[in-house]
C-alpha cells in the first residue's frame, strides 16, 4: 500500500489502527482477531503486512511515521476548534490565561516578584487588558482599532513616569456644596484592568470558600444555595454592616497584606498614587457592590477581597474554638470525635477554654438539653462588604461571636462595624435582610397538613363569595330605598313615607321656606345619619347596607347568614389544631430555610420609574416617549430579564414574575400609545411581534427549561460579568437629535460609531447602601444626575437590556467645541 493511501486510512480507521499496533507487539496474526467484512480484514492484513516496509520508507525518504500522523490529527483538531466563534465573554477568560501565564513566571520561592515591571508594564499585557475593557463594551475586538499606544504607555509604567492624576477626570454636583467624583481615562483604565487581573491571578486561589463575591464560580446565587442547603439547622443569626472610607491606615494595612505574597514595592506606589489621585474608590458600606455603577471602579472588588481576607481567616479561627470545644460536635456527622478538634483542644489556653465554657449560661445548656443539642456550630456567608453570621447553639453564644467579630473588625481591620438587628431567632415571624433579600425560616408542611390547607382555603374562598354576594344585595336595595326617598322628596310626599311618630315626620315641618329640594334632602340625611349613629362607617355602602337594607330583611334570613359565617370562622380558627391532633405522634416538622424578593420595594421602584401610579395599576412612562418604539421596548425587556434573573431561587419568584411581566408589558403598550396617539388594541396588533421580546411568564418558564445547563458557563460568571451581571437599568430621556453642526460620538469606551442621540442620565434613586437589588440602579453618585451621554443605537439597547453597565461610559468625553456649543443651548432646549 503506498504511503499517501495509508494516511487516509490512518485518519479514517484510528481506533483500528491503534488496535492493530498493539496486536503486532505480541506477535500475533491480526487478520484471524478482527471482526468485520471480508474486505475489511483484507485491508487490516495488507496494512499489518506493510507496517515494516513503511516504516524503513519513512525513514529513508523523510516522510511522517504513523504516531507523527496521528499527532497531526490532534493539531489539525485543535485549529479546527480555535477557528470556531467565541462569545465574548469567552475570549475574555482567553484574554486573562494569556495574562496569567505571564503572572506565573513570576512566582519565585514562594512569592511574585517584579510584577509592575515585568507583567503590566508589557505592550501584550496592555492590549489584552484594553481588550477586556473593549469586550465589557459588548464590542466586537477585530472591528476595532485600539484609542492609545501600549508601546508608549509601557514605557512609561516602566519608567516610573506615568502621571495618573494626568490621565483622569472629575465630574461634579451644581451647587454649592459639590460632590467630586474622579474617574479614570481610557488609557488608566487598561493599566487598572491589567492591575486587576494580575491581583485575581495571584489571590483566587487563596481566598475563603466563605467569600462568594466576583469570583469565578461563586457568586449571588450560590451564596444563596449555602445558606439554603449547607447552613443546618442554625437557632440564631446577624448581620453586619461595614462602614468606613478607606483611609491611609487602612490602605498601609491592605499594602502589608499585599507583601506576604508580592514583592512588587513599584506596584504598591502605583496603587497608593491612584489612591491619592481619589480614581481608586473603596468605601465600605458606602454603595453596593457589584452593580455597575461608575464610583465602585473596578479595582474595588479584588481590593476589598483582599482586605476582607484576613477576616476570614479569623473567622475560621473563631468556628474551631467554639466547636472544638463542643462535646457532640462530631457526634451528628461521623460518630466518632475529630483527631483535628481533639488536637486543636489541646493546643487551646486553659483560660481561653474555661471562658467559653463559661459563657453558657444554665438555662441556655437548659434550653440545648432540651432541644436535644449538645453540639455548636458557627457560619458565615460574605459577599463583598455584606457578612452573615448564623450560629447553631444558645444565645450566649452568639452574642459573644457577634462581639468578637465587631472587636476584631474594630482594633485589627480598623472598619466601623455595627449589627444593626442584633442577634434573632432563626425561627422568628420577620426573618432577617441579607444581600437585598428577606431570609426566612419556615415549618415544612407535610403532603396531608397541606391538602387540609387547601380545603381551608376552598371553605374561606366559599365563605367570602357568599359575604361578597350578601353585600351587593343589601347595597343594591339601600340604593333603591335612597333613589325612592329622593323621589318622594320632589314630590312633597315626605308625610307618607314614615310613621307619624318617626324624626322625619316631625322635623319636615321646619323645612324654611324657598329651600332647594336637594338642600333639603341633605338636611333630613344628615339628621337620619346623627339618629342612627352611622358617623363611624367607613362608606356610604356600608351605611345603606348595614342601616337600611339590613333591618328591613326578615330576622330568620339575618340569623341564618350570620350562623352560617360564625361556623366558618370556627372551622377556619381550629382548623391546625385539630389537624396536628390527627397526624402521627413520631412525625417531626421540617424546618427549612426560605429567601423571598422584596416585593413591596419593587412595587415602590415601579412607581418611581413611572410604570406604574399610585393606586398599582400600569401606566405610560412618558420619559420614554420620544425615544424610538424599539428603544423602548428594549427598557422594559430589560427590566423584566434583570428582575426574573436575579430572584429566579426566591420563594416567591412566582408571585413576583406576575407582577413584573405584567405592569412592564402593560406600561410598554400604553407608553407606545402615548407616543403614536393609537389605542392599546391597535398598539398591540401593529408591535405584536416586537412586544414578543419582553417575556411573559410562560416563555420565561419555557426558556428556562429549555436552557441548557452549560450553555451560559461565561455569561453567569461574575468574575467576568463585574459590574454587568448585576448592573441595574437606568432611565434615560432624550436631550436633543445630533446635527452635522452639533456632532457627537459615543460615549462607550472603544467605540468610534456616531451617536445618533444625546441623552440624560436621570438619577432616580440615592439610597444608602446596603440596598435592595432590585433590577433599578440604586446609589448613583448625584454627580452624575442629569449628565449628557452621546450614545449610539446599538450601545443604547445594550444598556437597557443589561449587556453592558454605566462603568463602559466615558463620561469625560465631551470635545471641547460639542461642549461649549451644548452649554450655550441649554437653556433653548
Amino acid at each position: 500500500m503506498a504511503l499517501p493511501c495509508l494516511r487516509v486510512v490512518c485518519k479514517r480507521n484510528l481506533l483500528k489502527l491503534v488496535d492493530l499496533r498493539s496486536v503486532k507487539l505480541v506477535g500475533i496474526c491480526p487478520s484471524s482477531k478482527i471482526a468485520g467484512t471480508p474486505d475489511e480484514r483484507k485491508i487490516a492484513h495488507a496494512m499489518y503486512s506493510a507496517f515494516p516496509v513503511l516504516n524503513n520508507v519513512a525513514d529513508d525518504i523523510g516522510k511522517v511515521t504513523l504516531a507523527q500522523d496521528l499527532a497531526s490529527i490532534i493539531d489539525e483538531s485543535s485549529i479546527l476548534e480555535e477557528r470556531k466563534p467565541r462569545g465574548r465573554m469567552e475570549l475574555k477568560r482567553f484574554l486573562e490565561l494569556r495574562i496569567k501565564k505571564r503572572v506565573k513566571k513570576q512566582y519565585v520561592d514562594g512569592k511574585f516578584h517584579f510584577l509592575m515591571e515585568n507583567v503590566i508594564a508589557n505592550p501584550e499585557t496592555l492590549e489584552d487588558a484594553y481588550g477586556c475593557i473593549i469586550l465589557n463594551s459588548n464590542i466586537d475586538i477585530s472591528m476595532t482599532k485600539p484609542n492609545m499606544s501600549f508601546a508608549s504607555t509601557a514605557k512609561e509604567l516602566h519608567s516610573g513616569s506615568f502621571d495618573v492624576k494626568a490621565n483622569t477626570y472629575s465630574v461634579s454636583t451644581r451647587g454649592v456644596q459639590k460632590e467630586v467624583l474622579v474617574l479614570p481615562n481610557l488609557k488608566l483604565r487598561a493599566v487598572q484592568e491589567a492591575i486587576r487581573i494580575v491581583l485575581e491571578v495571584v489571590y483566587r486561589p487563596h481566598f475563603s470558600k466563605i467569600s462568594h463575591g466576583c469570583r469565578s464560580g461563586r457568586s449571588h446565587s450560590t451564596a444563596l444555595k449555602y445558606i439554603c442547603k449547607e447552613i443546618s439547622n442554625p437557632d440564631w443569626w446577624f448581620t453586619l454592616h461595614l462602614n468606613k472610607k478607606m483611609d491611609a491606615s487602612n490602605f498601609a494595612q491592605l499594602v502589608s497584606i499585599m507583601e506576604e505574597k508580592i514583592e512588587d514595592p513599584y506596584l504598591c506606589t502605583f496603587i497608593l498614587g491612584m489612591f491619592e489621585a481619589h480614581v481608586l474608590n473603596l468605601e465600605f458600606g458606602g454603595f453596593p457592590k457589584g452593580h455597575g455603577l461608575p464610583q465602585e471602579g473596578i479595582l474595588s472588588p479584588i481590593l476589598i477581597n483582599i482586605y476582607l481576607d484576613l477576616f476570614d481567616r479569623e473567622f475560621f479561627k473563631l468556628s474551631m474554638k467554639y466547636e472544638a470545644l463542643s462535646s457532640g460536635s462530631d457526634a451528628h456527622q461521623s460518630g466518632s470525635p475529630s483527631t483535628l478538634r481533639r488536637w486543636f483542644q489541646r493546643q487551646m489556653k486553659a483560660s481561653e477554654v474555661k471562658d467559653i465554657i463559661n459563657g453558657k449560661s444554665e438555662a441556655s445548656e437548659a434550653k440545648n438539653t432540651v432541644n436535644g443539642k449538645s453540639d455548636i456550630r458557627v457560619y458565615c456567608c460574605r459577599i463583598m462588604d455584606e457578612i452573615l453570621c448564623a450560629v447553631s447553639g444558645s444565645e450566649d453564644i452568639a452574642t459573644n461571636l457577634m462581639h468578637e467579630i465587631i472587636s476584631y473588625m474594630q482594633n485589627t481591620l480598623h472598619l466601623e462595624a455595627n449589627s444593626p438587628s442584633g442577634v434573632l431567632p432563626c425561627n422568628g415571624p420577620h426573618g432577617i435582610r441579607f444581600l437585598g433579600l428577606l431570609i426566612t425560616r419556615r415549618v415544612k408542611e407535610s403532603p396531608a397538613v397541606r391538602a387540609v390547607h387547601k380545603l381551608k382555603d376552598k371553605v374561606k374562598l366559599f365563605a367570602l363569595q357568599k359575604e361578597t354576594a350578601w353585600n351587593a344585595g343589601t347595597i343594591r336595595i339601600g340604593q333603591k330605598w335612597l333613589a325612592h326617598g329622593l323621589k318622594k322628596v320632589k314630590e312633597s310626599e315626605i308625610r307618607n313615607l314614615a310613621d307619624r311618630s318617626s324624626v322625619l315626620s316631625q322635623i319636615s315641618c321646619y323645612r324654611k321656606a324657598g329651600m332647594e329640594t336637594d338642600h333639603w334632602y341633605k338636611l333630613l340625611l344628615k339628621i337620619w345619619m346623627q339618629n342612627v349613629n352611622a358617623k363611624s362607617a367607613e362608606s356610604e355602602e356600608i351605611i345603606l347596607s348595614s342601616y337600611v337594607a339590613e333591618p328591613s330583611l326578615p330576622k330568620e334570613l339575618i340569623d341564618s347568614f350570620c350562623e352560617f359565617q360564625k361556623r366558618v370562622d370556627e372551622y377556619v380558627a381550629s382548623e391546625t389544631a385539630s389537624t396536628l391532633a390527627l397526624l402521627p405522634e413520631s412525625s417531626t416538622p421540617v424546618i427549612t430555610t426560605e429567601i423571598n424578593a422584596p416585593v413591596h420595594v419593587i412595587e415602590k421602584h415601579l412607581l418611581r420609574y413611572e410604570v406604574t401610579n399610585s393606586r398599582g395599576y400600569a401606566r405610560s412612562a412618558t420619559a420614554l416617549i420620544l425615544q424610538d418604539s424599539d428603544k423602548i421596548i428594549d427598557w422594559f425587556s430589560g427590566i423584566v430579564r434583570r428582575c426574573l434573573r436575579w430572584f429566579s431561587e426566591c420563594s416567591n419568584f412566582n408571585e413576583l414574575k406576575l407582577i413584573v411581566c405584567d405592569h412592564a408589558r402593560k406600561s410598554c403598550i400604553r407608553t407606545l400609545a402615548s407616543k403614536y396617539r393609537m389605542h392599546e388594541d391597535e398598539v398591540e396588533k401593529r408591535f405584536d411581534a416586537d412586544l414578543g421580546r419582553i417575556p411573559s411568564t410562560q416563555e420565561w418558564d419555557q426558556d428556562v427549561a429549555n436552557e441548557p445547563s452549560d450553555s451560559h458557563v461565561f455569561e453567569n460568571d461574575e468574575a467576568l460579568m463585574y459590574g454587568i451581571l448585576h448592573s441595574g437599568t437606568c432611565l434615560l430621556s432624550l436631550a436633543r437629535i445630533t446635527s452635522q453642526s452639533r456632532p457627537c460620538n459615543c460615549f462607550v469606551m472603544g467605540c468610534s460609531s456616531s451617536a445618533r442621540s444625546v441623552y440624560t442620565l436621570n438619577v432616580m434613586e440615592r439610597q444608602k447602601f446596603p440596598g435592595w437589588k432590585t433590577g433599578f440602579s440604586g446609589c448613583i453618585h448625584p454627580s452624575l444626575n442629569k449628565r449628557r451621554v452621546g450614545l449610539c443605537d446599538e450601545h443604547l439597547s445594550d444598556l437597557y437590556l443589561g449587556r453592558i453597565s454605566l462603568q463602559a461610559i466615558e463620561f469625560g468625553a465631551w470635545k471641547v467645541g460639542f461642549q461649549r456649543i451644548d452649554r450655550d443651548n441649554i437653556g433653548e432646549e
